[in-house]
């Protein structure tokens, strides 16, 4: 059987992917705190990435650790919508499957903080 929402290929298929793309980051940032947080975060700390750094590896790894936040935290966001369409009843699973999608962030942003971290001491000595 054929899935019927696959049947677009080249630039109508990129269009609609970037839709549905726009579509997402909105929704993320609409209905989860945290996302919204990140993004500023994101924007207030990507003109300190060009200041701090001092090449441009240097730039991409600061630049480089506030996307890989907003990656795992939309990651995270669309686990915990998919376990609470399926049910909110409190389960085991569901539990492990939040709380690691959790953790995944929380690495993320100590990942971050630690590049973010390291440049702000570089930069200051």
């Amino acid at each position: 059987m054929s899935n019927p929402h696959k049947g677009r290929t080249g630039l109508d298929r990129i269009l609609h992917a970037a839709g549905y793309s726009w579509d997402g980051l909105l929704a993320a940032y609409r209905g989860e705190s945290a996302f919204r947080q990140e993004i500023w975060l994101t924007i207030i700390g990507a003109p300190l990435a060009f200041f701090l750094g001092k090449d441009w590896v240097q730039v991409a790894l600061l630049l480089g650790t506030l996307i890989l936040v907003l990656i795992v935290e939309l990651l995270n966001s669309a686990i915990e919508a998919a376990i609470d369409r399926v049910s909110f009843e409190l389960h085991e699973l569901s539990k492990r499957a939040k709380d690691i999608a959790s953790a995944a962030v929380l690495l993320a942003l100590l990942l971050a903080a630690g590049v973010w971290g390291a440049a702000v001491w570089q930069h200051l000595r």
